[in-house]
């Protein structure tokens, strides 16, 4: 990934881990072309340079019939795949961007399956924007505003710099001591000002950030993620110290938080710890302790059970001259379980908690679609179709094995139409070579039962190409061009 910008190393030492801020043109490019295609979140208190940006794309695409239909194609999926709000639908395309090599290439540096599930419902635009980048002439605006995206970075180095160093200072804890791990953020005006992203994925963290007309950056969003880059290492150090800490788990089971606090006390703890931290800098010297404590208890009342604990704890860190590398082990197993859960249980948990700024890279485990095809293949179609038209409506997983499983139920219900339907819908977004393979080799069967030999050849020949490593998708499809499709005597499943 081609980094332009200007690096902020935090600690002077020889060895320090690379913690910068920065701009990414493939970063830059997929903005780009989601802006091209009517992202419109914040524009008017956006950066002037995205408005700019935006018009010379404009100018561009309306002066090239090739680029006009190039767009029209990634605009469509782009239409497709919205979300149910602005952020989301940014959310899914700053972590596919963060996953491209560089331009012109615009390849994914893993394979699909390793791709969290945000990125992976939108992966299909990997080769539309490979395309739209060449013709739209992207490299060339992108080379004409470098100088300003450089400015950008330079503008906001200081107090970037800043508030990482007296992160550090308050923990104790220099990041020179992360050895292989990377903690960059991405600035890029063509994103909302009004939303800060965050990732993790492996030992790299991410915070992807639009400056807008306003004065400054989401510091706080910026601070929360480098503590999760500082504390995440330090709570792998200490598993049965965090096995101890499990029936906790039982106390959060109603609160409003994500599941994946639910289920790995580690993250719980974490979180919490990092909570009581923010609560505990928050300000000023002069900041109330009724605010602080306030922020305390909302977190409590999110499911968060253990930042009180952990705000008290750091009262006593503060007087020790420990780091909390070295404290860090004596803060978890100092934990009173008992005393916790009976703690707990006289909170009463709000309705609903606040959204994670952090996302891990987590590949998209397709739960709802593994169950469908379960489901079929013990000879309950209705279930199936219940589960994968819950996986479309969701936007969770991937619509072209739900749209293959919803036609495959049809046939099994012999509903001709609506098979042909769902794959050709199928064949319109999936990405698998198994589901665009098989899909051409049901419509190839449709299409001879319908007497269309002319199109049923056609299908045969797109299965050959989309499914050529597949042995029997291969076997298939060559037996569909040598003679037309029988059915067989029996009912097949």
């Amino acid at each position: 990934m081609a980094l332009l910008g200007l690096v902020a190393q935090v600690c002077a030492a020889e060895n320090t881990p690379k913690v910068a801020l920065d701009n990414s043109e493939a970063l830059f490019t997929v903005l780009t072309a989601i802006n091209a295609c009517g992202y419109d979140s914040d524009l008017s208190v956006s950066d002037p340079l995205r408005a700019q940006i935006r018009a010379e794309v404009g100018k561009t695409i309306e002066a090239s019939a090739e680029a006009k239909e190039s767009t029209q194609g990634m605009c469509q999926f782009y239409a497709e795949h919205q979300q149910d709000n602005p952020g989301r639908t940014l959310a899914q395309y700053v972590s596919l961007a963060l996953f491209l090599n560089a331009p012109p290439e615009l390849t994914l540096k893993v394979k699909e399956a390793e791709l969290p599930p945000d990125a992976s419902f939108v992966s299909g635009l990997v080769p539309l924007i490979q395309k739209f980048y060449g013709v739209a002439g992207l490299r060339a605006i992108w080379v004409r505003h470098e100088a300003a995206y450089s400015e950008l970075t330079a503008r906001y180095h200081e107090p970037l710099a800043k508030v990482l160093f007296d992160t550090e200072v308050y923990l104790k804890l220099p990041s020179a001591g992360f050895l292989g791990r990377g903690f960059t953020v991405y600035l890029d005006p063509m994103g909302s000002p009004g939303q800060a992203n965050a990732r993790n994925y492996g030992s790299d963290y991410y915070v992807v950030i639009s400056p807008g007309t306003g004065s400054g950056l989401k510091m706080d969003q910026i601070r929360h993620t480098y503590l999760h880059y500082l504390l995440d290492p330090l709570a792998l150090k200490y598993p049965a110290s965090m096995a101890h800490l499990k029936p906790l788990l039982e106390n959060v089971k109603g609160a409003p938080l994500d599941e994946s606090f639910k289920t790995d006390v580690s993250l719980l703890a974490t979180e919490c710890l990092i909570r009581a931290i923010e609560a505990r800098t928050i300000g000023s010297s002069k900041t109330p302790e009724t605010q602080r404590q306030q922020l305390v208890e909302q977190s409590a009342e999110q499911g968060f059970i253990l930042t009180p604990y952990f705000y008290e704890a750091l009262l006593k860190f503060e007087k020790s001259p420990a780091g909390l590398r070295i404290a860090y082990g004596d803060l978890i197993s100092s934990i009173d379980v008992r005393k916790e859960q009976k703690n707990a249980a006289q909170i009463k948990f709000a309705s609903k908690a606040d959204p994670e700024l952090l996302h891990l890279s987590r590949p998209a485990e397709a739960k709802l679609l593994i169950t469908a095809e379960q489901r079929l293949s013990s000879g309950d179609p209705e279930g199936a179709k219940k589960l994968a038209q819950q996986a479309l409506d969701e936007k969770k997983e991937d619509p072209g094995r739900a749209l293959f499983i919803l036609a495959q139920v049809a046939t099994m219900n012999r509903d001709i139409q609506g098979a042909r339907s769902y794959f050709e819908q199928a064949l319109g977004v999936a990405h698998e070579p198994k589901v665009l393979a098989w899909s051409h080799i049901y419509l190839g069967r449709i299409f001879d039962l319908q007497e269309d030999r002319e199109a049923a050849l056609g299908q045969y020949r797109a299965a050959l190409s989309a499914g050529g490593s597949l042995p029997e998708a291969k076997a298939a499809a060559e037996h569909g061009i040598a003679q037309p499709y029988e059915p067989p005597s029996h009912p097949q499943q």
